[in-house]
């Protein structure tokens, strides 16, 4: 009778166990992030050139907020939404996401341009999904662009690394892996 007492209250423990892992709050990405090119993989030119490429990211409950600095090197002639590898300031400043998978939509402008840009996050276990399509005209007619980005953090919350998978731009589709040490 005591073993089955011993194996029930074992069985009781490993359940909660799970289910406090399962419960745990997501990922938090907020912070300063300088991009290691060394470690990354697969980087746009612009990115390759510059001096530095820094991502400030801000997350609460309910959303989160990329924003991405490239300084130094030659921007690419013609570098549209996404260039530089993330949200940024060639579309206005910081993209921001709603953390409850809803999506947010907008009508974009500016000089030859206009379009709709729609962004979506989403969670898997501790690995955030940001994905982005741009849908615009100009002189040459309709384009579309989408990127998806996967966030993840190393264990000591030191390291943040990205895989990028962008597609509609020049050149066909483009993966990359983007690794950022926390500043």
């Amino acid at each position: 009778m005591r073993k089955v007492f011993l194996i029930a209250g074992l069985m009781t423990a490993f359940a909660l166990a799970v289910l406090a892992t399962s419960a745990a709050a997501p990922a938090n990405f907020a912070g300063t992030w300088a991009l290691d090119k060394a470690k990354s993989q697969g980087l746009s030119q612009r990115m390759q050139n510059a001096d530095s490429v820094i991502w400030t990211i801000t997350q609460d409950d309910k959303q989160i907020s990329v924003e991405s600095k490239v300084t130094g090197g030659q921007s690419t002639a013609g570098a549209g939404p996404g260039a530089g590898g993330g949200a940024g300031r060639g579309m206005g400043g910081p993209q921001t996401y709603n953390l409850d998978g809803s999506e947010i939509t907008a009508d974009v402008g500016g000089g030859q341009m206009t379009g709709k840009s729609a962004v979506k996050a989403t969670w898997a276990g501790s690995v955030l999904e940001l994905s982005r399509k741009l849908t615009f005209t100009t002189a040459d007619g309709e384009r579309t662009n989408s990127t998806t980005q996967k966030l993840s953090l190393s264990g000591d919350n030191k390291v943040l690394t990205v895989n990028q998978h962008s597609e509609g731009g020049r050149g066909g589709p483009q993966d990359s892996t983007l690794v950022f040490n926390k500043q």
